[in-house]
């Protein structure tokens, strides 16, 4: 499976078959954690860490998770650079480890983090704020299906009313040459698939936009920017970002991001 396959057909695991991961699964998750990387900035830390169910330990994420006693654990900084970094290189972890027949769930609000804490130490200034539990799916619960129907997990937001040619009165071609990459964004997962990405193509310039929905808009954010960036990267198309002051004014309901330029 490349990793556009991995982007289409990725989706959220909160039912898990019971058995702990192996030593050589674990070993390769660490290097792919490792491996992950932003160009945002900020300050992140991701682990992987096992718990013992035999010994009380219970997952605090309000009955969602079944069977899973492998959990990655996401610590950062409380600033956007952070956030986004956090969406962006979680993201990366979340696609390597479906396509080793993996399944994850991005949990955010709904865990206590002071059992997930427990023994952990995180640099200073970082916060546990992602927990996802990690490990081969098993059949979905009906608490797991209703979930999934409360969020709108299979339902996205149109093509056209996320993405714009030039400024916000046109929305884009399909056949643009940025419109796979953007259209593997528009897949992304997001806090309640609030999909609060924008994005305007100007020439050889993409400027992003979101919509401040919650406190986790940002690092939804880098979630989608890693979707978009890994389809370039997969078509071996470079490109940088930076902050454009020349980009188009936005509605109110939006905010300006980040642009990124392409170089080839």
């Amino acid at each position: 499976m490349n990793i556009i396959e991995a982007m289409k057909e990725r989706r959220s695991v909160r039912s898990f078959n019971g058995e702990p991961l192996s030593g050589v699964m674990k070993t390769e998750l660490a290097k792919i954690i490792g491996a992950t990387e932003s160009p945002f900035g900020g300050n992140v830390t991701i682990k992987l860490k096992d718990f013992d169910l035999n010994d009380g330990f219970k997952p605090s994420t309000y009955g969602m998770i079944r069977g899973a006693s492998d959990f990655f654990l996401m610590a950062m900084d409380n600033d956007m650079q952070s956030a986004l970094s956090a969406g962006y290189r979680f993201e990366q972890v979340v696609l390597k480890t479906w396509q080793l027949g993996l399944g994850t769930c991005w949990i955010a609000a709904t865990f206590k983090g002071t059992d997930f804490d427990r023994d952990t130490t995180w640099p200073s200034g970082q916060r546990l704020r992602i927990v996802s539990p990690v490990g081969v799916a098993a059949k979905p619960s009906i608490k797991e299906k209703i979930a999934r129907m409360a969020v709108g997990s299979n339902s996205r937001k149109p093509f056209g009313e996320l993405f714009f040619n030039s400024n916000f009165d046109h929305p884009l071609e399909a056949d643009s040459r940025y419109a796979t990459a953007l259209e593997m964004m528009r897949l992304a997962p997001s806090s309640t698939n609030s999909q609060p990405w924008r994005a305007v193509v100007d020439n050889s310039t993409i400027h992003f936009y979101y919509k401040p929905k919650s406190s986790l808009s940002v690092l939804d954010c880098g979630i989608g920017l890693c979707h978009f960036c890994e389809t370039l990267k997969f078509y071996d198309i470079d490109g940088n970002f930076s902050t454009n002051n020349n980009a188009p004014a936005p509605p109110t309901s939006l905010k300006y991001l980040i642009s990124f330029d392409t170089l080839s």
